[in-house]
């Protein structure tokens, strides 16, 4: 096997982050999330950089969870209020409130296939949605 050589300043870091403590090693997390966009993947061990808007992060990974925001209720309120109700889980009155207060989150962070189910569902009920 060939033994990889690596810089000495990519060595000195590795060794403070292998030095650090739990504490450390989640704020560190904590930072590179909320300053850089970057978070560890599912599995660990890899880091994933977030899609930046810009199109710089177009060669990341394919979005594999998915938000349901509806935009607008359409002229069928009623519809869309029991769609919503049975999809979401809540009261009648909370699922009112929630349609009224569009654009709204229906679902988060969802797979791909429940997300199309749930916008279809909407759609079929007058909703506009979107998938984020």
């Amino acid at each position: 096997m060939s033994e990889t050589t690596f810089a000495d300043d990519i060595k000195q870091l590795g060794e403070s982050i292998v030095g650090l403590t739990l504490k450390q090693a989640k704020e560190l997390s904590d930072y590179l999330k909320e300053e850089h966009g970057i978070e560890a993947a599912s599995g660990g061990g890899m880091m994933m950089v977030a899609a930046s808007g810009d199109g710089a992060g177009e060669a990341a990974a394919e979005q594999t969870e998915f938000d349901v925001v509806m935009t607008s209720f359409g002229d069928a309120k009623l519809n869309v209020v029991k769609v919503v109700k049975n999809l979401t889980g809540a009261s009648l009155m909370d699922s009112k409130k929630l349609v009224e207060a569009v654009p709204a989150k229906i679902k988060e962070g969802v797979s791909k296939d429940e997300a199309e189910k749930v916008k279809k569902e909407l759609e079929e009920a007058g909703a506009t949605v979107e998938l984020k």
